[in-house]
């Protein structure tokens, strides 16, 4: 092989090697390079204050509404001590004002007014026939002198046990039905048995139980 064949297939070598691959058809879209865009000062502080004006906004309207709520429980409690007391239902010009507060309909439930009005009416009961004891005793000592004791006895009665008996059973069963108190109603229970067992006794007439 001469030398000018050697140095034409050197050439076409060459070429072969040095020839860019085609590229493939169709529309191809350049490589787009994403760049981070970092916020700026500015922006930073613009969402930090508005951050905080809506944080502030929020604590305004839970500070309104706490107001609100402390407005509403001062004037029921308002409301709650405006009530005056009723009972005993005194005149306006006596010096001696009333105890107690007593309203049926407003204290008591609709299902249990009756129960406590007819429990409020034995208290009445039972003081009227403390004071016919009184009066029967009164009646009795005018006649015989020698029933002084029973007369003396009959007012410490009436005067111990009529309030006595508003305080420690009638006044707790009202509370106990009003606020339906489980406790109140054990007072009342035990309270009331109690003094229906010592007028049993006084009845019944055992030495030493006012025995007349």
């Amino acid at each position: 092989m001469s030398l000018a064949s050697l140095l034409v297939i050197y050439t076409q070598t060459n070429a072969a090697r040095t020839t860019p691959a085609t590229q493939p058809s169709g529309h191809s879209q350049p490589a787009v390079l994403q760049t981070s865009v970092e916020p700026t000062p500015q922006a930073v502080a613009a969402a930090a204050q508005a951050g905080l004006l809506q944080q502030q906004a929020e604590l305004e309207r839970k500070a309104a509404e706490l107001e609100k709520k402390e407005r509403e429980l001062q004037s029921n409690a308002a409301s709650i001590n405006t009530r005056q007391n009723n009972w005993p239902p005194l005149p306006k010009k006596c010096p001696i004002k009333p105890c107690f507060y007593q309203d049926f309909s407003a204290d008591i439930p609709a299902d249990y007014q009756r129960i406590c009005k007819m429990l409020y009416y034995l208290w009445m009961l039972h003081s009227i026939t403390l004071l016919l004891n009184l009066l029967a005793c009164l009646a009795w000592f005018t006649v015989d002198v020698q029933r002084g004791v029973d007369f003396g006895l009959s007012i410490l009665w009436f005067v111990l046990f009529t309030p006595c008996a508003f305080l420690c059973w009638y006044r707790p069963i009202y509370k106990a039905f009003r606020s339906d108190s489980s406790f109140s109603f054990f007072v009342f229970f035990f309270i009331f048995f109690c003094q229906i067992a010592i007028y049993v006794i006084q009845a019944v007439g055992i030495p030493g139980w006012g025995d007349r």
